[in-house]
């Protein structure tokens, strides 16, 4: 079983975009820090700026994705990003292909 990666998509009201931005970071850095099986953890702001960000979370394995899934942190962030966002974010889970 290999790296497992997560692309999330979030819609954000203008309004918000600043403490959402800080937000994430906070939520990055704490992922990061305490969940070694993260191994790579990045927001992405298309340059069309339409009100979406991204997040691309790496993790070492199935194992680590449901650490992380069941982080006491979660639920928190959840409900400090609700006004803040337009519609449910979506989370595409995906494997990661190795390079050849």
């Amino acid at each position: 079983m290999g790296e497992i990666a997560i692309v999330v998509e979030y819609e954000v009201k203008p309004e918000y975009r600043e403490a959402f931005e800080t937000l994430i970071r906070e939520h990055v850095e704490g992922t990061l820090a305490e969940e070694p099986g993260c191994v790579r953890f990045d927001m992405m702001i298309p340059r069309e700026d339409d009100g979406r960000i991204f997040l691309c979370e790496v993790y070492r394995d199935e194992d680590a994705y449901q650490e992380h899934r069941l982080s006491p942190r979660l639920p928190i962030l959840r409900e400090a990003y609700q006004p803040m966002i337009e519609h449910p974010h979506r989370v595409i889970p995906c494997d990661v292909v190795p390079h050849a």
